[in-house]
């Protein structure tokens, strides 16, 4: 069945997508949370048209995003965190931590688009976030966890 998406739906795809699926996914799932609408032939008319107008607004977003990505890739980005024996963090950094990390840099990110890499960050040291910044731009974003 094919449906086409009306927000991001996470390892399916993004918002104004048409993506085909199982019918007991879209039936039981998608359709009753309003995250997607079944692909008639007048929903792909506007959905067509939707896409044309938003081309160019598309394109603008995606130059900034780019921008914004290479701009917190060129800086250091330090987190801090209070700090036990041994090195040990109390606690872990998360998503949240990088996001507020990255807004006093001035990039607002929110906190579902970050996807730390490995496992829980437990200790200090230097480690990579993967950061999705718009649809066609994600970037592995380098950071550091210091002692506070």
């Amino acid at each position: 069945m094919e449906v086409i998406l009306k927000q991001d739906v996470e390892h399916l795809g993004f918002a104004n997508d048409l993506v085909k699926v199982k019918t007991g996914y879209a039936r039981n799932y998608l359709l009753p949370r309003g995250l997607a609408v079944t692909a008639t032939d007048s929903q792909r008319k506007q959905l067509a048209e939707t896409l044309k107008q938003r081309a160019h607004k598309e394109a603008k977003l995606r130059e900034e995003a780019d921008k914004n990505a290479n701009k917190l890739m060129a800086q250091t980005i330090k987190i801090g965190a209070k700090v036990g024996e041994k090195g040990r963090i109390f606690g872990s950094v998360n998503t949240i931590m990088l996001s507020d990390a990255f807004k006093v840099l001035g990039i607002e990110v929110d906190r579902k688009h970050i996807k730390l890499k490995g496992e829980a960050i437990k200790t200090i040291g230097t480690y990579q976030a993967e950061v999705t910044f718009h649809r066609d731009v994600v970037k592995t974003i380098p950071f550091e966890v210091v002692e506070e």
